[in-house]
């Protein structure tokens, strides 16, 4: 397991058993890296990931906090999908099928909050579980706030765990839907036919604004989505 990933098995640990309720401090970067011996940018990676999971919430120059429980009971967590691929034990890798600078149609500058026309960049890339495609990512990313992102060698890191390391990732949103793949995307995922697929648009943000637009298709046949969700109860005092 990755060293960030024994950091937020530790936190996940701490707020399922009740020992850190909602509101409760969670510890700091410089605690965390001391504690785990890792560096603290691997500790902010942690609790990065942990607040787009929205399991804890972060606020600049006050530290970071276990998300309230409603909130925690409506998440939907998705993770990097490297991580995801290799807890099961299996081999990850991506191609790059497309680095480029684009204008912002009408809904990406909606959706990004730019002006239209504005230049986007954007990559779609074809991550792979044991050889076999299961997800084609096609993002799009506001250029004030990662100017470098073309830069990067995603089939060595992917865009999720680059963008966390560059900005302070405060929001995520997603929207699921059944579709049936474009041209464009049969090829992308080498289907021999077109089949039902899993879309997952997810739009990420900073306190500087939106982030990234990314659109995750995955093929029906090779794909499921999980969960886990914890709740509080509480007894009624007339039966205690």
């Amino acid at each position: 397991m990755a060293k960030f990933a024994h950091i937020k098995e530790f936190i996940y640990r701490k707020i399922e058993s009740g020992e850190w309720p909602e509101y409760h401090p969670v510890s700091s970067e410089n605690v965390l890296a001391q504690q785990f011996n890792v560096s603290r940018m691997t500790a902010r990676r942690a609790l990065q990931e942990l607040a787009d999971e929205g399991l804890v919430t972060r606020t600049r120059g006050s530290g970071t906090f276990v998300a309230p429980l409603k909130s925690q009971s409506a998440l939907l967590t998705i993770r990097n999908i490297r991580d995801e691929i290799e807890l099961r034990g299996h081999r990850h890798h991506a191609v790059v099928q497309v680095l480029e600078r684009v204008p912002a149609t009408a809904n990406l500058a909606t959706a990004l909050q730019v002006a239209a026309n504005t230049e986007l960049l954007r990559s779609v890339i074809t991550h792979y579980e044991n050889g076999q495609a299961v997800q084609v990512e096609d993002r799009y990313v506001n250029p004030w706030l990662v100017p470098e992102y073309l830069n990067q060698d995603f089939t060595v890191m992917t865009p999720h765990e680059y963008l966390c390391e560059v900005t302070p990732l405060t929001e995520a949103s997603h929207l699921i839907e059944a579709i049936m793949p474009t041209n464009e995307q049969i090829q992308w995922l080498g289907l021999t036919e077109p089949e039902p697929c899993l879309q997952i648009q997810r739009r990420t943000s900073c306190r500087d604004g939106v982030v990234s637009q990314a659109t995750l298709t995955h093929p029906g046949s090779r794909f499921r989505l999980g969960g886990h969700m914890t709740f509080k109860t509480t007894r009624r005092r007339d039966q205690e």
